[in-house]
């Protein structure tokens, strides 16, 4: 198919927008008329206001969202970034989480009138300076990232996690990290387990430093070793690796007996690994991963995920950037979501039921 051109080879012009006028004068009604119809005002007829609409309808009208936001003082757009990607750019939508708190974000801000522009992290500031943004997310910064500075320098609002808690112009929204590791852990030992080992990405968010040292915490607790394996990279295929190394221990070393997963990856590929190097789930190794990703529920056995509740985390914190752009609160707020334990077969043992 080629494009349509007009003279000698050039591209059509385009298609000249229909205006009000246009509206009002192809239905012999006068352009406040019209503009009373579509919005749903005045006290015009039911056949008037109907002919107006018809007659918008068959020309192809729609109102000009640029001028109206201009006259509202905003262009409804909110900018939004994963900060724990930045050498990734678009990767993090290959995340079951980072998925789902994402389409959350952009279905949740679309209720309230603005629509997302996802933007890459790292030189952000070139990406963004040229936007109309009202309002950025910044989800899972890292420490020292510059971001968050430069967007509140700017005056934009943002919502991030609890390390912008009280910034003027900052909300947050974040997960009960601790309380995650510590029900976790919990479940894992009450199933017999003597030797958990956690597998954590090797990133300086804010949450993963939480996990470690609510790990280590507990661990002290317990008076259990604190056996730990970080991942360098995120995806299936560093993930799974990190799992093969918590598992291949020296011969005659005592082995793991549980894994708790947080660096996100496929619960059938962690049930393989584990196959490989001799164990059976669950009666030789508890299985636990942080994972959004549906197909936990299919694996052989299904396998217990700890869910970091996305849709929640997305909702409250549209909410409270939300109440900053149009209510224009000032003071700085924040919501901790608690997370959720799914247990299922992979790590229960036989008449250890929950």
């Amino acid at each position: 198919m080629t494009e349509a051109s007009g003279h000698e080879g050039q591209p059509s012009p385009p298609t000249p927008r229909v205006r009000l006028v246009d509206v009002a004068r192809e239905a012999g009604l006068s352009k406040t008329t019209v503009s009373a119809a579509l919005n749903g005002t005045g006290r015009l007829s039911p056949a008037v206001r109907e002919r107006a609409r018809e007659t918008a309808r068959r020309m192809g009208y729609r109102p000009n969202a640029t001028a109206r936001h201009l006259r509202a003082g905003r262009a409804r757009l909110i900018g939004y970034v994963v900060g724990g990607a930045p050498d990734a750019l678009w990767t993090y939508l290959e995340s079951p989480y980072f998925a789902r708190l994402t389409g959350a974000t952009a279905a949740t801000s679309l209720l309230r009138g603005y629509a997302v522009v996802l933007l890459p992290a790292g030189t952000l500031q070139g990406e963004w300076s040229d936007l109309s943004l009202d309002g950025v997310i910044v989800a899972d910064p890292v420490a020292g990232d510059t971001v968050i500075e430069d967007l509140l320098a700017a005056g934009i609002p943002v919502f991030s996690d609890r390390s912008v808690e009280g910034r003027p112009g900052a909300s947050w929204v974040d997960v009960d990290a601790e309380g995650a590791v510590r029900e976790a852990l919990d479940h894992l030992r009450e199933q017999g387990a003597r030797r958990p080992v956690l597998v954590v990405p090797d990133i300086a968010t804010r949450f993963h430093i939480e996990v470690e040292a609510a790990h280590r915490a507990w661990c002290a607790a317990h008076g259990l070793p604190e056996l730990a394996v970080r991942v360098a990279e995120s995806g299936n295929g560093p993930v799974v690796r990190a799992v093969e190394t918590a598992l291949d221990t020296p011969e005659g070393a005592e082995r793991p007996d549980a894994l708790l997963v947080v660096a996100e990856a496929s619960p059938p590929l962690v049930l393989e690994a584990a196959r490989r190097y001799g164990y059976e789930v669950p009666d030789d190794l508890l299985v636990v991963l942080v994972s959004e990703d549906a197909t936990a529920l299919y694996t052989d056995p299904p396998v217990t995920t700890l869910s970091l509740r996305p849709e929640a985390v997305a909702e409250a914190g549209v909410e409270h950037l939300v109440a900053v752009l149009e209510h224009g609160r000032r003071e700085p707020a924040g919501t901790l979501v608690p997370t959720r334990l799914d247990v299922r077969a992979s790590s229960v043992r036989s008449g250890r039921g929950e």
